[in-house]
């Protein structure tokens, strides 16, 4: 028998990728009973998997408990990129110099990022990218600050999804700039580390803006 918590995680798989693929719209109702029939599970696993994607920022809760897929707005996606920015360039000061057990994880996490990309697998580099950044944030002392980024990370990553269309070539691209900030932090060159971590900022920040502008002239 397979257990409920099997059949939640397959929901949570199942719908986050029709977000991802955009065959479920931004604002686009998900009923429970729907959802459940078409899976072939009960509703409960349906409710937890809606529940988690919620916390992801994927998926909207109203008051009346019903699910919706998140809108994303071009200025709520500058709004988190400019806190972000912040956040982040101003962690890896406080977080340097790294621990060498720091590093394997981060250098782990970057091989795995290169293995989604050249497989195809763009959701599973999406959630590597953010692991990256909370992996750099997790060693920041100040847990308020840990929680902020973490929760910016939440949103942007809604942002990043919905860019799913272009990842073949962000995807690369990110990479790129997440080893040109792991290899200035290796060697200690801390400023050059925040600079590359700003760069990084900017271009998602232009990715973004690229996507909405596609939309527009669409």
């Amino acid at each position: 028998m397979i257990k409920k918590e099997s059949l939640a995680e397959q929901a949570f798989n199942l719908i986050k990728k029709e977000i991802i693929s955009g065959k479920l719209a931004p604002a686009e109702e998900l009923p429970e009973k729907k959802l459940a029939q078409e899976l072939g599970i009960s509703r409960t696993p349906v409710r937890e998997a809606l529940r988690r994607l919620a916390v992801e920022g994927l998926v909207v809760l109203s008051d009346q408990k019903i699910a919706t897929v998140a809108s994303f707005t071009e200025e709520d996606a500058m709004h988190f990129m400019e806190i972000r920015k912040l956040l982040e360039v101003y962690n890896l000061e406080a977080v340097s110099p790294l621990k060498n057990e720091v590093f394997e994880k981060i250098k782990e996490n970057m091989d795995a990022q290169l293995k989604a990309i050249t497989a195809g697998r763009y959701e599973e580099f999406i959630d590597l990218d953010r692991e990256f950044h909370l992996l750099l944030a997790g060693e920041n002392p100040n847990p308020r600050l840990r929680a902020l980024i973490q929760s910016v990370n939440t949103g942007v990553n809604r942002a990043f999804l919905v860019l799913s269309n272009t990842l073949q070539v962000s995807a690369m691209e990110a990479y790129g700039e997440h080893k040109r900030i792991v290899d200035a932090l290796e060697v200690g060159m801390i400023e050059e580390a925040k600079r590359e971590m700003a760069d990084h900022m900017k271009n998602i920040a232009s990715r973004i803006k690229g996507y909405y502008l596609k939309e527009v002239e669409e």
